[in-house]
């Protein structure tokens, strides 16, 4: 994912450019202006996150977050721009194909399927149902948006594990006599040397395949003490299936930046929920969701850190040292945030700062896989095998057709994500990709130089907000204004 097909993680690409603008040894003069450039955007990411929760309020569907760029009746749809320069920044850093395969998914989705299947309204499902209910649209969005991602990442596992057979390899300089100038020179010798210091220290299959399988038959042995209604048989076939759904996790996280391990959790909250039944079903497809998604956001988490140590010229094991280091420190840790909040707030409570919305969507969810997928509504099964064999006839077009055809055809994995989670972020990533692109045609080495600074900045800068932000919430000091959009009285 790193060498061959070179995916993004630009929240790994972000991290790593931090760092190299202070470490760097070669080019001192550009490396300044990049820390500068970086600092700049930093702080400016920095300050407009604190003027946006300063207009958040207390409520929904308020402040900068939910501005109608477009009007109202887009907006019901999630089309609007809602001024997240963590999204803008992952447009400057990801290809010109993600971004807009994320927008024209965006515009499928939102723009003309949701709207088609909400129109058939109490005959293809019964209305006035949750915006979270499953028998209803949402059912929709979350199983065809799975379909989509499944066939994408199936399609590239087959892919990538015959290359690994063949034995396909990136080259690191040109293995022919080839007239190239000084900067290509360069770039492809800091590229095998990127390879070569990353693969020097690998981490040997037996390692990883022993380490997995320890802590599987851990898992097997202990979650069904833990939770009765799980059996052994079941853990174990949640940790035979968890790799490949972790490598489409991986792989999509490349793409986007984004981890939707909830989503791979429902997958197997609802095959546990559906075979358990009614005797302890909804225990047991929780349990197993939380399995699920330990072992795929991990996953992603973990390549995210390894982009960071490729770009840094890091070995890979102290890039894993240090998560098992962290992993070590999450279980006292973890648990004692836990207790806090616990303790300190009214968790789940309608009205409380901390509603936990999604223990009661899980729940649902497990309480459906139990009553059978009979409940999904109608047409919802056929739509997604339409969509998981359209992802892979796409994947098929992308690699059968010329170049210069190819590099139109959108990526499934990277359409399927606004399916789910709306077509708001597609609109900031979209932005990201009109600046890169009139940027790159003003001055193509500027860009080259410094849309990374740029973009590490954006995203570094808002992320960093998260950490006042959490210090204000445990205080309870809520945002003094409250800005809503409605439409007009008059």
């Amino acid at each position: 994912m790193i060498m061959d097909y070179k995916l993004t993680y630009p929240s790994g690409t972000a991290t790593a450019g931090l760092i190299n603008s202070f470490h760097t040894n070669n080019g001192a003069e550009l490396a300044g202006q990049q820390v500068k450039c970086l600092g700049k955007y930093l702080g400016i990411s920095l300050l407009w996150s604190g003027v946006k929760w300063f207009f958040s309020g207390i409520g929904d569907s308020c402040g900068f977050d939910n501005f109608p760029t477009f009007g109202l009746t887009l907006f019901k749809s999630t089309f609007y721009f809602d001024f997240s320069l963590t999204y803008v920044g992952c447009g400057l850093i990801c290809s010109h194909i993600v971004n807009c395969s994320v927008l024209f998914g965006a515009i499928i989705s939102w723009g003309f399927l949701w709207p088609f299947i909400s129109s058939h309204s109490g005959d293809w499902y019964p209305a006035n149902l949750g915006s979270n209910d499953l028998k209803g649209l949402y059912g929709y969005k979350v199983f065809i948006a799975i379909s989509l991602i499944l066939g994408d990442g199936l399609y590239n596992l087959i892919k990538i594990k015959e290359m690994c057979n063949t034995g396909t390899k990136q080259s690191g300089l040109p293995i022919v006599n080839e007239v190239i100038d000084d900067d290509t020179l360069r770039i492809l010798t800091e590229q095998r040397q990127k390879d070569e210091t990353f693969l020097k220290d690998r981490i040997p299959s037996w390692f990883a395949a022993s380490g997995y399988v320890g802590l599987a038959a851990i898992s097997t042995a202990t979650l069904p003490v833990i939770y009765p209604p799980l059996k052994w048989y079941l853990v174990l076939c949640s940790c035979i299936i968890a790799p490949a759904l972790a490598f489409c996790n991986s792989y999509g996280t490349g793409l986007t930046d984004c981890n939707l391990a909830s989503t791979y959790g429902k997958i197997s909250l609802f095959i546990i929920a559906s075979l358990v039944g009614s005797n302890g079903g909804v225990l047991a497809g929780l349990a197993a969701c939380g399995v699920m998604m330990s072992i795929v956001s991990s996953a992603a988490d973990l390549m995210q850190d390894f982009k960071t140590g490729y770009l840094t010229l890091s070995s890979a094991k102290s890039m894993f040292v240090s998560q098992l280091v962290g992993t070590a420190m999450g279980c006292v840790i973890a648990p004692l945030t836990f207790w806090l909040f616990w303790t300190a707030f009214d968790i789940g409570s309608p009205d409380g700062p901390y509603k936990a919305p999604y223990a009661v969507i899980f729940r649902e969810m497990a309480i459906l896989g139990v009553e059978g997928f009979s409940q999904l509504p109608k047409h919802c099964l056929a739509l997604c095998c339409g969509f998981f064999a359209a992802a892979l006839v796409i994947n098929l077009l992308r690699d059968v057709t010329p170049k210069r055809v190819s590099q139109f055809i959108p990526i499934p994995m990277a359409m399927a994500v606004p399916f789910y989670l709306g077509a708001y972020f597609a609109v900031d990533m979209f932005i990201g990709t009109v600046i890169l692109y009139i940027w790159q045609r003003i001055n193509r080495k500027d860009a080259e130089d410094y849309a990374g600074a740029v973009a590490s900045g954006l995203i570094c800068g808002d992320g960093i907000w998260t950490l006042p932000s959490a210090i204000l919430s445990i205080f309870r000091i809520n945002p003094p204004i409250r800005m809503y959009f409605g439409p007009s009285t008059s």
